[in-house]
């Protein structure tokens, strides 16, 4: 990153905490950056997400719900062989009762407020574990985690549905039903799944329709759950494609105005306004 907070390279890997272990991760991070590295001096590397869990390279403790985002005064400092890197990692965010953590999201968050520091609402941030975040004040008041997205994952892979889904493909009008359906009937779920392997067997349904169909009873079911989150709240989705798309036309439906948040750079301005707090303590 440059000194305005803007790329000047990148760079991935899919190697992570599930794949790494403590003694991992530097070199990991090296065989990424070291082309970019001085010869002499030292490069802030701050970072976030898994990387700080207690299977990761090392244990940020985390801040506290009620909260303001964690900067770099609270980030844990990483010890490391390689003198031209001084490695901070910043913590996750947890919520004592009821019991839910955070590891990355909170980063998101930061570099949402620096866009719009005065928002009072709630965050919906799609992935594997959806997450709905109240903030208030700048402040990160309470969340709730969902694990919408691997229970799709996990049913839609491994479970008899496999054989009546498709890995692509969509159809808005079964997915917007389902989601009323899940809303409506949350207790029936196992019930309403099991249905969708019945109906692609005697009545044809399309593999497109039974993916969608599986997406929108299990956030129908999420959404009945946290609508004291969403409901009556200015909401912004995290996210204009793929599931976050999904989350705005479910939210749509049920009468909600959510706005959809480019989240392309949002992790990238979370983690360089950590990198001016830096600076401040210099």
């Amino acid at each position: 990153m440059d000194a305005g907070g803007q790329p000047v390279g990148h760079a991935e890997s899919d190697k992570g905490m599930g794949r790494l272990t403590a003694a991992d991760y530097e070199g990991t991070l090296l065989d990424l950056i070291s082309g970019a590295l001085p010869d002499t001096g030292k490069v802030p590397v701050i970072c976030c997400g898994m990387a700080g869990s207690r299977q990761g390279w090392r244990e940020a403790p985390y801040a506290t719900a009620p909260c303001e985002p964690p900067a770099m005064g609270q980030a844990t400092h990483v010890p490391t062989q390689d003198q031209r890197i001084d490695v901070h990692i910043l913590p996750g965010i947890k919520q004592d009762r009821p019991a839910d953590v955070m590891r990355g999201e909170e980063t998101q968050i930061a570099g949402f407020l620096t866009c719009e520091p005065e928002f009072d609402g709630v965050l919906c941030l799609p992935g594997t574990h959806n997450k709905w975040v109240h903030i208030s004040a700048k402040e990160v008041v309470s969340f709730r985690t969902f694990m919408t997205g691997e229970l799709f994952a996990l049913i839609g892979g491994q479970s008899v549905l496999r054989h009546s889904l498709t890995a692509e493909g969509w159809d808005d009008d079964a997915f917007l039903a389902a989601v009323s359906e899940g809303m409506s009937h949350p207790a029936s779920l196992a019930c309403d799944l099991f249905a969708l392997r019945a109906e692609s067997l005697l009545h044809g349904l399309s593999p497109a329709a039974a993916r969608a169909r599986l997406s929108g009873q299990l956030i129908g079911m999420e959404l009945a759950a946290a609508r004291p989150y969403w409901l009556g709240r200015d909401v912004a989705v995290l996210g204009e494609d793929g599931i976050a798309s999904a989350y705005s036309a479910a939210l749509a439906a049920q009468g909600a105005m959510p706005r959809a948040i480019c989240a392309e750079d949002i992790t990238l301005r979370g983690l360089s306004a950590a990198y001016a707090t830096l600076k401040d303590t210099q």
